[in-house]
């Protein structure tokens, strides 16, 4: 096999578990099933992960980085630290029962029992923290913001982001998602010396 057959058929087995993993869970997907679902044998599954868990903590950076190309489109981005800041709120609510959501929350989940999905998680978590902290520290640097630990606030405003997600994630018709961008708004411009309306 060549070297770009074989990254083309891991990219394509990647896509395939991550389909796995949402219809069937981090729990309940073995080796077998993507293997299947990719119409491929269980050795060449293990050719390129060699375990199990090796194979879940990848497929679920390969769902996540997805997420994080989009958060680099809006850091990179030329616009002003208050936009990118109501880009990133947008971008980190969940669409209803969102594929990608679900996959976070089974991550964390799965990460107190597996290691190495523990440490993709934390650090691909610790990746929209990093990034919501640069932002605020830039609206402070400019004026637009007024707190005193971006870090700090960043920490607080995206727990709340977290815990109103699962819920909407998991629990249909408990919260909407206007209540919860309104609540997320709130929390936020309470954070930085705003009115939740600056954040529309």
């Amino acid at each position: 096999m060549t070297r770009r057959a074989a990254e083309i058929r891991l990219d394509a087995l990647l896509r395939t578990a991550c389909d796995v993993i949402a219809e069937r869970g981090l729990a309940n997907t073995r080796t077998a099933d993507v293997a299947e679902a990719a119409g491929v044998s269980q050795a060449l599954v293990f050719y390129h992960f060699a375990t199990k868990d090796r194979l879940l903590a990848q497929a679920f950076a390969y769902a996540v980085e997805q997420d994080l190309a989009r958060l680099d489109a809006v850091l990179r981005s030329p616009a002003p630290p208050l936009t990118k800041l109501r880009r990133m709120l947008r971008l980190y609510s969940p669409p209803g029962r969102s594929t990608s959501w679900s996959m976070w929350i089974d991550g964390w989940s799965e990460s107190l029992r597996t290691p190495e999905l523990e440490k993709v998680s934390r650090r691909l978590d610790l990746r929209w923290r990093q990034d919501l902290a640069t932002v605020i520290s830039a609206g402070v640097a400019d004026g637009t913001f007024d707190c005193a630990d971006p870090a700090g606030a960043a920490w607080r405003i995206n727990a709340v982001m977290d815990g109103l997600a699962v819920q909407l994630a998991v629990h249909e018709r408990v919260l909407t998602r206007r209540q919860i961008g309104e609540w997320v708004r709130l929390v936020a411009a309470r954070e930085l010396g705003l009115e939740p309306a600056q954040l529309d």
